[in-house]
């Protein structure tokens, strides 16, 4: 990259901190028997139910409560939206959270609140109950998403970061390929409000103890101090005042968002959207495809991702939602339904890693945290909103055609932004060096 790094001024030395990715310290991570995958596969059961409970279940709650209620779409997704933004504001402070609690701590307080929220929404009999319930589920979102993952990761890996967050992302996709289809069949056996407590139940059994047997103290707290990667960090407060100054951080959380808008919101009415045109059984059968495809795209991103332009690869997976959504509107065949939701989904597991990856790449390790935390909050900000607009939109227009062209063209702009990175120079054009300890 030409020019030099962007960079933030130390508050105490008036030096200035590069937010470019350098002054790694290097681990070794290459063992099978480090204990850091251990805590991936600990991340991935949390992804399991987080992304299986709090994100793709939003899709059955929307649909279920509609059908028992007959309370519309917009209020439901208004919900659903009230969920996002509030999760969005504490997301914001989760690397400050972890360093203050641990990631134990936080693991095991996402994990609860995420089942008593489960519980809530099955028991909701009145719309402010479901808020209720969904300010609830706020924080478990913090607590077993994309920041309370991605920084928990980041206190045991920094070599192999980018491969711990991908495979550990795999739950997310893997919570909507069972999540989804047991819930319905839960659903069919038990009631929606006994299949809720029943899931609720078996996420608080299992991963509980998970969480208390190997998740322990982060190697790297008391064997990174010596350095100026550990005593000079800048405050969490000074990243994120100077990533709204950096085009870089601008362009990629903007592109993201926008992305994440238009995705989020079709995942939550996809069930809605197909159930009239081939049935709950179908659709149900579409979001376990679109969910795998998820798997499957990101398995294969993920061994030659550090070899890819990564803000080209994120373009082109925007285009490739964009051209499923414009088939999945235009037709009403079962299978070219099916298979337009597995092109989808091919890149819907990337959109929530690549960000991650790209902050990796382009940013400071000692940045790594918050910087990735703040763009979870802007993104989830702006997908909150995703939901509710398109559930307005559909109930204003009568059909689901002009939300998901709004959604089409949010894609096209996305990747046309996400390639514009700007002139590093433009942050700062004093030196970049650490200060000396």
């Amino acid at each position: 990259m030409a020019g030099s790094s962007p960079a933030m001024t130390d508050k105490e030395t008036n030096e200035e901190i590069p937010l470019d990715a350098s002054n790694h310290i290097a681990v070794d991570e290459t063992s099978i028997r480090y204990e850091g995958w251990r805590i991936v596969a600990v991340c991935f059961l949390v992804a399991t139910f987080g992304w299986g409970l709090g994100f793709y279940g939003q899709s059955v709650y929307v649909a279920e409560l509609h059908r028992l209620h007959g309370w519309p779409a917009s209020l439901i997704a208004s919900g659903t939206t009230f969920f996002y933004l509030f999760g969005a504001l504490l997301v914001v402070f989760v690397s400050e959270a972890i360093r203050s609690f641990g990631p134990r701590n936080c693991l095991l307080a996402g994990v609860c609140a995420m089942a008593a929220a489960a519980v809530a929404i099955g028991l909701a009999r009145e719309p402010w109950q479901l808020f209720a319930a969904d300010a609830v589920l706020s924080l478990g979102w913090a607590g077993t998403s994309l920041g309370m993952i991605t920084n928990t990761l980041g206190l045991w890996f920094d070599h192999k970061r980018g491969m711990a967050i991908s495979l550990a992302l795999n739950g997310a996709s893997f919570g909507g390929i069972i999540g989804v289809p047991l819930l319905v069949a839960a659903i069919e056996a038990f009631g929606f409000s006994g299949a809720l407590i029943a899931a609720a139940a078996v996420m608080l059994v299992l991963m509980v103890p998970i969480i208390l047997i190997f998740v322990g103290q982060p190697p790297r707290r008391g064997s990174v101090t010596a350095g100026p990667a550990a005593t000079d960090a800048p405050s969490a407060t000074r990243i994120r005042a100077q990533a709204f100054r950096d085009l870089a951080f601008l362009t990629v959380s903007i592109a993201f968002a926008l992305v994440l808008f238009a995705q989020v919101g079709f995942i939550v009415h996809l069930i809605a959207f197909l159930d009239p045109v081939i049935g709950r059984s179908g659709a149900a059968t579409a979001v376990a495809l679109l969910t795998a495809m998820a798997v499957v795209g990101r398995v294969l991103f993920s061994t030659v991702i550090d070899r890819l332009n990564q803000r080209l690869a994120s373009a082109i997976s925007f285009m490739s939602q964009a051209v499923a959504l414009a088939i999945i509107i235009n037709s009403h065949n079962e299978i070219v339904l099916v298979v337009a939701c597995g092109l989808f989904g091919f890149s819907v597991g990337n959109l929530i890693t690549l960000p991650s990856l790209i902050v990796q790449r382009e940013f400071d390790s000692r940045s790594f945290g918050v910087l990735v935390s703040l763009i979870t909050a802007i993104n989830q900000v702006t997908y909150a909103f995703g939901p509710g607009v398109i559930g307005l939109l559909r109930d204003i227009s009568g059909s689901y055609s002009l939300p998901l062209y709004g959604c089409i063209g949010l894609e096209l702009t996305a990747a046309a932004l996400i390639m514009v990175r700007g002139h590093t120079g433009k942050v700062s054009s004093a030196a970049t060096t650490a200060p000396s300890s």
